[in-house]
This record gives structure tokens, sequence and C-alpha cells, in this order.
């Protein structure tokens, strides 16, 4: 399927909130960047500062969670992203509390998306590994603020009444690696711009080189001609009424 945020409409905003400082760039940083160069309005929410990215316990978790935070931050700038929210959440122990439910309706009413990126809450055995639990975590409390909570008056309504958050009806949701992926977005020409994101990360990517040869490999679509490839990144869509 084809992309209905594309070109031919108007411009329109959209939230990604995902676990990690990184995430947005491997799970849809071509597509970011791809809607951005469109016109279209991205913010970033990341629901905590990556404080456990690393094995070397030498540094102090808050010292690693402050330069995620400025890499997330100067990777968005690449991507043409416009804002960066972080929730604060603890690295690893990312769980969909009511009261995160809350703090995610909270940005869904401050910036009022007209579409939602955000990770599978059912996706436990992406590849040749486990999904990270803050992803499963991350895409179904984002799901319980989509809907029905960030719509609804009656949730949450001291958002209305001490911070004068309105309700807000997101249209569209794009889960990304999604089980069951129902949505193609073309970002061959965008994939260099999703490479010069995923650089800001020097604390978590060691080999930029090679981790290209893996997702060319990955992302290349294995129905598009070999002689001109086709690098893509797929997403469960879902239209909200």
């Amino acid at each position: 399927m084809g992309d209905p945020v594309g070109s031919k409409g108007p411009a329109r905003r959209v939230l990604v909130v995902l676990a990690h400082p990184d995430d947005p760039d491997f799970f849809c940083g071509g597509t970011v960047a791809r809607w951005s160069s469109e016109g279209n309005e991205i913010t970033y929410c990341l629901l905590t500062r990556g404080d456990k990215g690393s094995d070397d316990d030498r540094i102090p978790p808050e010292e690693l969670a402050v330069i995620r935070a400025a890499e997330q931050r100067e990777a968005a700038r690449r991507l043409g992203v416009a804002d960066v929210f972080f929730l604060n959440e603890l690295d690893g122990y990312v769980a969909p509390t009511v009261e995160l439910r809350r703090d995610i309706v909270r940005v869904v009413r401050t910036v009022r998306p007209d579409v939602v990126i955000t990770s599978d809450p059912t996706n436990f055995f992406p590849s040749n590994r486990f999904n990270h639990a803050d992803h499963r975590a991350a895409g179904q409390v984002t799901l319980d603020a989509v809907y029905p909570a960030a719509r609804s008056a009656l949730y949450f309504p001291e958002l209305g009444k001490n911070e004068g958050l309105k309700p807000h009806k997101v249209k569209e949701v794009y889960v990304a690696g999604a089980q069951h992926p129902n949505t193609t977005i073309d970002i061959t020409d965008f994939f260099e711009r999703k490479l010069l994101a995923l650089r800001a990360h020097g604390s978590q990517i060691k080999d930029i080189e090679a981790l290209e040869i893996r997702l060319r490999a990955n992302m290349t679509d294995p129905e598009s001609p070999p002689d001109s490839p086709r690098i893509i990144e797929r997403f469960r869509r879902i239209e909200l009424r």
C-alpha cells in the first residue's frame, strides 16, 4: 500500500512515541525524513533517555542519559523534526501504567497530531532476537493513550481542568516493527538521511558501515528490480473513526 501522509495532501502533524533514543531513527527514520521533506510537522516523544544503553558500568546512568538525549536531539534535527519530548521513564523498566498513559495523553493533547507512530506491543520475536520489553510496553501504553483516552474528556479530566488540554482525536496510527504490516513507505531517496540520523548516536553505533550493509539487506524490497532496488519501511496502518 502507498503513503496516505504523502505530499499530495495538506501538511499534517505526526507524533512519534517510542521507548528509547535512537528508536525513531531505527524504526522509522526514513519515513520521518520523507514526511518532513513533504512539509509535515514531526514531533518525537521518547519515554526514556536511554540510561541503560551501555554495558560499561563505569559510566553513570545519569551521565549516559544526558549523552543519549543530546544524540537524539541532534538526530532529530538532521531529519527536520520540530521538537523532542522526554518523559523520563527508567530505561528497561517501562510499564504500561495508568500514570504513563496520562503522560502520553498530555503530549497527544498538546501536539494534537493527525498521525501517531509507535511500536508493536504484540511482536515478541522480530528477526533472530527478543523484542525489548520497553518497545512492547511503549506500544501498548501509546495505543491505550490514543484510543480511547486522548479523545475522551472523561479520561484524565484534570488535564483539561488544570492544564487547559482539550480532548483530541488521532486520525491514523502507524505501528512500526509490526508483525503484520499492511503499508509500505518507499524511503529509497531518504535512506542516506536515515543513516545520517543514525550517525548521531555515537554512544550506541560503533560501526556505521556494517550497520548500513545490514539495513540495506533487511530493508530492500524483495519485489523491486535487482538493478533498481527499492528501500522500504513497513508499518501496520490503522485508521481511527
